[in-house]
């Protein structure tokens, strides 16, 4: 049976918090999907990693500078939201400065080190760190899942055209009912 990770992708409280500086109430409706989700893996013994988006402060990076301030180093913003509890024995917390969560990180070799082809894919957004996530695992070899009631960004439109493209170029979309049958049959 091929090993599976679980990868919740930038649920800190900048993005999940209504006082977070880039909150988008989407991703607070997302949230208790996304402990369903996580609980179900746990349930499986699925490995666990936590993107935790991070921005230097004060220091040089045209990305970050490009946009509103967030997720800065020292802040409660880079928090991952109390909803999705953070099992210290167990669980990965990675954080990233761009926004895929392989570039510039030690996510592959910790997915390689636990021997994972099959990565779920939840958190926010669709459009960006979502996207580049996902890209970069199917480029790696990876079999991304995302799972369709977890994902969100701040327009349905755009979430629906990246989750519509992933499906069709890049990996699976399906629904948490679909996810769990596939996690109790032993399909991932």
């Amino acid at each position: 049976m091929a090993k599976t990770a679980l990868i919740i992708v930038d649920m800190v409280r900048d993005f999940t918090d209504p006082e977070g500086l880039v909150f988008y109430p989407q991703n607070r409706e997302i949230l208790p999907q996304i402990r369903q989700v996580l609980d179900k893996c746990r349930q499986k013994e699925t490995l666990v990693v936590f993107l935790q988006h991070c921005n230097r402060r004060g220091k040089k990076d045209r990305k970050a500078a490009a946009m509103r301030p967030n997720c800065l180093e020292g802040t409660w913003g880079i928090e991952i939201d109390p909803m999705l509890p953070v099992d210290q024995e167990k669980d990965y917390v990675i954080r990233k400065r761009r926004y895929s969560g392989f570039f510039g990180t030690d996510l592959d070799l910790v997915l390689r080190e636990n021997q994972v082809e099959n990565v779920i894919i939840v958190g926010t957004k669709t459009n960006c760190c979502i996207r580049a996530t996902v890209t970069d695992a199917f480029y790696l070899d990876y079999e991304p899942y995302v799972v369709r009631e977890c994902v969100a960004t701040n327009s349905e439109v755009v979430n629906e055209v990246h989750l519509t493209d992933i499906d069709k170029y890049l990996g699976h979309v399906v629904d948490k009912k679909t996810l769990f049958e596939m996690l109790d049959a032993g399909q991932l």
